[in-house]
């Protein structure tokens, strides 16, 4: 084992390795009921706390007058408006520091899944120091405190473990809400004691609107919850993750994310019923609840993917708690089934991208690759977007499934992102020409399910009458790949003009006509490989008659390759589906095309093409 994986092994050997426990939805609305009875009495009445009376003269003269006392819990009182757990923390710090004479103060929560009180303690230089105090040291002052809900003055902070201050003298708080021990607050200070009652209504009111806000914080888990997993869903997934790269953007530390898919479980419905795969899908959740480390995320992020948030990791250290929980997968074996396998991808910020959108398209690329990869000694392949290269096969075939199952949900242009890459490819062979024109074409008619294969099934077309024709062997490859792009400046057009149903505006029609002038501009003349392409995506919509766009060319003005692409494009769309009418027979799509011999079409071309037709299938 390596020592990055010693030290990553460690650290989780450290924690429990428990996410955050999700209970039933059902008591949602007994959580909501609770959290208007708590904000009620917490922010809506512009809350005062009562201080009449709850000094005594000898308090009064003490370290703390009964002035400043007054600003304190005021102030208090002031910044607990709000629906921010960490900003309401920062601010009691910077209160109780700034108008107490106390060297530290800390704030500790109780972590059910571990076990432990998570406390949190800042100095008057801000430092900050964090630390974790399991329930099983019984002889803890602050355990003590937690446990018997009363408040301790201990004259020394051994207990703390910070050797900065020595012979401190602290007061430890429990923090009661709804007769429930939440956590502590400790303070240093020498008076403490006299200023008990002080303390004693901070200290409540820190637990009163802490336990208000993570019940708020529950009610919105339950809204952005599956009801299968207990997992974050979609939505709740996408609103942590873009949170989280925030944090990490501020923080300039890494993040990961880890994609996985159930492999098979589309043949358990089919054969043994959706009730099996739904228990395929909850053993796989409940795994990664057990076994993913404190602070990371998980969520259903598709119906057999769920994803990971890991905070502050590198790919690497990624791949590592990938392959533990594969590992944890593959033990599992249920009757009829078998151990459970699954495709694992990793992507990660800044590295791979800063962009949400992208960074989860690389981690589903990755995991799909992972997929072809398949499996060695009976484990899954783990593939970070970082281990491949972009124009491998399996790369190129992974990208364009991705493009076609999510182009829909996709908030960035993906089109664009492959351009790019092609752009600053160097060194282009004929074959990775190809790939990334078929990768391109699959992008674009994965923009409309209706038009799927499409620019595959011109280029085919296109061979055939062009090879009918006789035409060079060299000559026939060109239009083929010109066929294959011949709708690639479509990248360039709204989803709304490309996809109406009925019949286009006259403005919707102008922005349709662009699309062979954007094919060449955006992406046939920047590379001198694809250069000699230009007539064919330029001119496939021009007419014999010269009433074609975009430069109105006729006759023998429109060069051959484009005039036998423009057929076979026409003869594809009419024989396709489309949203407002079926697919056309041979015969019918045929008597069309001759009814526009010589006009729209080349007349000997369509002579020659209507021969073929009918052998080249839909």
């Amino acid at each position: 084992m390596s020592k990055e994986k010693q030290l990553i092994n460690q650290e989780n050997m450290s924690k429990k390795p428990l996410s955050k426990t999700i209970t039933s939805p059902i008591i949602q609305e007994k959580l909501v009921s609770k959290v208007n009875e708590l904000t009620l009495n917490s922010s809506t009445k512009e809350p005062r706390l009562s201080i009449q009376n709850p000094i005594s003269e000898t308090e009064k003269n003490n370290n703390l007058n009964y002035k400043n006392y007054k600003d304190v819990i005021n102030r208090i009182v002031e910044i607990s408006n709000t629906n921010d757990i960490d900003e309401f923390y920062k601010s009691i710090y910077s209160v109780i520091l700034n108008n107490v004479d106390s060297t530290f103060f800390a704030i500790g929560l109780y972590k059910e899944q571990s076990n432990c009180i998570d406390l949190k303690l800042q100095d008057k230089l801000e430092n900050i120091y964090s630390t974790k105090i399991f329930l099983r040291d019984t002889t803890n002052p602050i355990v003590q405190v937690f446990q018997t809900h009363r408040p301790a003055y201990v004259d020394k902070q051994d207990y703390l473990k910070l050797f900065y201050y020595k012979n401190c003298s602290t007061a430890i708080y429990p923090l009661l809400s709804a007769n429930k021990c939440i956590g502590v607050f400790i303070i240093e200070e020498p008076n403490a004691k006299q200023n008990a009652t002080l303390y004693s209504l901070i200290s409540k009111h820190i637990a009163l609107v802490t336990h208000n806000l993570q019940l708020l914080e529950m009610s919105k888990e339950f809204v952005n919850t599956d009801n299968l997993t207990l997992l974050y869903n979609h939505r709740g997934f996408q609103e942590i993750l873009s949170k989280e790269i925030k944090r990490s953007e501020t923080n300039k530390q890494p993040l990961s994310i880890i994609m996985m898919d159930i492999n098979n479980i589309t043949k358990i419905n089919r054969e043994q019923g959706h009730a099996k795969g739904d228990e395929v899908i909850k053993i796989v959740a409940e795994k990664i609840r057990q076994n993913v480390r404190e602070g990371d995320i998980a969520g259903r992020y598709g119906g057999d993917e769920l994803a990971i948030i890991l905070p502050k990791t590198t790919s690497s250290q990624a791949k590592y708690v990938a392959e533990y929980l594969t590992y944890s997968l593959s033990c599992c074996f249920i009757d009829g089934i078998g151990p459970i396998k699954v495709s694992v991808g990793v992507a990660t910020y800044p590295d791979c991208s800063e962009d949400r959108e992208k960074l989860l398209i690389l981690a589903e690329q990755a995991m799909y690759i992972s997929k072809a990869k398949g499996y060695k000694d009976g484990m899954s392949a783990i593939i970070s977007s970082k281990d491949f290269n972009f124009w491998d096969n399996v790369a190129l075939q992974s990208y364009a499934e991705v493009v076609a199952k999510r182009h829909a949900q996709l908030g960035v242009n993906f089109e664009d992102e492959l351009i790019s890459q092609f752009h600053n490819e160097n060194n282009l062979t004929e074959t990775k020409i190809w790939e990334i024109a078929k990768s391109l074409a699959g992008a674009i008619d994965a923009k409309d399910p209706y038009t799927k294969g499409h620019s595959t099934s011109v280029s085919k077309y296109s061979e055939a009458l062009a090879r009918a024709i006789n035409l060079p062997e060299k000559e026939i490859n060109r239009i083929m790949l010109g066929a294959l792009l011949h709708d690639v400046g479509k990248i360039g057009i709204p989803e709304n003009v490309l996809k109406k149903e009925g019949p286009l505006s006259d403005d919707e029609w102008a922005i349709m006509k662009q699309h062979p002038v954007i094919g060449v501009d955006k992406v046939l003349q920047p590379n001198p490989s694809l250069r000699d392409l230009i007539p064919i995506v330029r001119h496939h919509h021009e007419r014999i008659d010269g009433k074609g766009y975009p430069d109105g060319l006729n006759g023998k003005d429109i060069p051959l390759a484009a005039k036998i692409v423009a057929i076979a494009d026409t003869y594809h769309a009419l024989v396709s589906d489309r949203p407002y009418r079926k697919g056309l027979n041979i015969e019918k799509a045929i008597s069309i095309l001759e009814e526009g011999a010589g006009t729209q079409w080349d007349s000997d071309l369509i002579r020659t093409f209507v021969q073929i037709a009918p052998s080249l299938g839909v």
